[in-house]
Order: C-alpha cells, then sequence, then structure tokens
C-alpha cells in the first residue's frame, strides 16, 4: 500500500487477499494467515489528536483491534489490549508496535464472556493506565453455520451472544463512573445488522443489538457530555475470516462489494480515530458504515 495521503483509486488499493480454500484454527493467529492484513504497520501517521488519552480496545489482538491500537497510540494514546489467552502471541505484538510508536501498552488475558472478567478490564485500565478516556467494544465472536438457523446450537447462541453483546453492556456499565466529560465510547458493529446472512443469523442479531444498544445510549449519557457511537464494517480481512468460515467462502470473500473486494483492517482505523477525537464532537448515536460501497440500508 502506498502512503496513506497519497491519492489512489480506491477500488485497488489492495489487491484481493490470495486465500482460496484458506482455514485455519479458531480463534486465528495473524502468522497463520497466508495473506497477512495490513494494520497500517507502515503506513498510518498520527498527529496527535489523541494526545495524553487512554484507550481499552478489547479484541485489541489482531485484525480491526490492532489497527485502531496501532493508531491510538501514534495519536499519543496509552492502551489496553483485551483478548483471550489464547491470542497472547498476537496481542504481544500489538503491544510492541503501541510501545514502539512511544505509549504504553498493557495486555489483558480474559474471556469477555464473565461479567466479572469484563470487570477486571476496567479496573485494570484504571489501574495500569491511570484513567479511561475512550473504551472501544471491538471483540466478537461469529461462526458460520451453512444450514442456518437449525445449525445453530444453544451453546453457539450463547457464546456469540455473552462475547457481542453482554460484554458490551457490563463493560460499559463497569466504565461508566470514570468516564469524564469528552469521554467516548465506540462499539463495533457490521453490516450484518442490516444486511444479514443466514449463515450467520445469530453473529447478525447481536450486530443489530449493538446498534439499538448505541443509539439509545447516546441518548441518555449526552447530557453528560459523553459520546457513542459505532463502526459497521464490511467485509474485512482479518484472523476470524478463515478461522470461522466455510473455505469454499473464503476465496471470493468481500468481492460482493461495489469495490470489489475486503477490506483492510488499516482502512478501519481512522474511523475510530474520528469518533474517538474532537473533530466529532457533535456526533453522537450515530452509526458509520465502512463497507466497500455497500449501503447500510
Amino acid at each position: 500500500m502506498s502512503d496513506q495521503n497519497t491519492p489512489q483509486d480506491p477500488s485497488d488499493q489492495y489487491e484481493q487477499p490470495d486465500s482460496e480454500n484458506e482455514s485455519i484454527e479458531h480463534p486465528g493467529l495473524t502468522q497463520d494467515m497466508g495473506d497477512e492484513p495490513d494494520h497500517g504497520e507502515e503506513t498510518y501517521r498520527g498527529s496527535g489528536r489523541l494526545e495524553g488519552k487512554r484507550a481499552v480496545i478489547t479484541g485489541g489482538d489482531s485484525g480491526i483491534g490492532r489497527a485502531v491500537a496501532i493508531a491510538y497510540a501514534r495519536e499519543g494514546a496509552d492502551v489496553l489490549v483485551a483478548c483471550l489467552p489464547e491470542e497472547q502471541e498476537d496481542a504481544d505484538e500489538t503491544a510492541r508496535l503501541v510501545t514502539e510508536a512511544g505509549r504504553r501498552a498493557v495486555v489483558v488475558l480474559t474471556d469477555l464472556t464473565q461479567e466479572q472478567e469484563c470487570n477486571r478490564v476496567v479496573d485494570e485500565a484504571l489501574e495500569k493506565l491511570g484513567g479511561l478516556d475512550i473504551l472501544v467494544n471491538n471483540a466478537a465472536y461469529q461462526m458460520a453455520q451453512e444450514g442456518g438457523l437449525e445449525d445453530i446450537t444453544t451453546e453457539q447462541l450463547d457464546r456469540v451472544m455473552k462475547t457481542n453483546l453482554y460484554a458490551m453492556f457490563w463493560l460499559c456499565r463497569r466504565a461508566l463512573p470514570h468516564l469524564r466529560p469528552g469521554s467516548t465510547i465506540i462499539n463495533t458493529s457490521s453490516i450484518q445488522s442490516r444486511q444479514p446472512s443466514p449463515q450467520l443469523l445469530d453473529y447478525a442479531t447481536t450486530k443489530a443489538g449493538i446498534v439499538a444498544f448505541t443509539q439509545g445510549l447516546a441518548q441518555s449519557l449526552a447530557e453528560k457530555g459523553i459520546r457513542v457511537n459505532a463502526v459497521a464494517p464490511g467485509p474485512i480481512w482479518t484472523p476470524l475470516i478463515p478461522a470461522t468460515m466455510p473455505e469454499g467462502s473464503v476465496g471470493s470473500f468481500g468481492e460482493q462489494t461495489p469495490m470489489g473486494r475486503a477490506g483492510q483492517p488499516a482502512e478501519l482505523a481512522p474511523a475510530y480515530v474520528f469518533l474517538a477525537s474532537q473533530e466529532s464532537s457533535y456526533v453522537t448515536g450515530e452509526v458509520l458504515g465502512v463497507t466497500g460501497g455497500q449501503p447500510l440500508t
């Protein structure tokens, strides 16, 4: 990829991932991918828009979360990354990139399906970062089922709901007493919230719930000077894709978009920076689509 400020045709800014029949073990590590994503390691340049801020990013070990962590650090924020214990290798690399940018990095290995663990993530941020200004609820679980509803077990449904919805609720509730005016909450929704795939019915349901939660919470916190927004990614090339999608659909992932390709995590990070910075001071309750041209209808 060229410099982030160099004008370029977005349809061919990145090549479609070379991922035919690629499959990796869940939850998926970046190094196991045949075609690793771009997180902005070589291209993202900060300008001090988050100087002195302290951010928690769940699912910050890889994919979108890593790209956001890199961008936040280069914009001047200290970062706590929360992820599963089996994702430590990716999390340590993210922490290295944050530290390389001159900011503090904290890794918390946890299971966010447990309320006490969500509380611990916030408590760790308060202790090790000295406070909390930005909460990014990005961790998610999905597992495609070709048979749709009939193949979704109660066990899977429970894990999807707790990872994607319950954890967001618990983290926000724990963080709220410590958020000052000017703080922000950013939730990761999905184009699946508006255009649900039958194979991802449970996942899509949670992503629609995140939109409702975001819009309702934004209204209740506006008077406190706390903004709440969401980003709705389209098809983005992350370890979650080859780890959870059927092999036959991985190779064509993202080709259905008007841009004809999957997006890269680096293309998401600026949206999260915008929503965390004072540049978006009059934006709350918004869902910002980064979808390669697919409308959020």
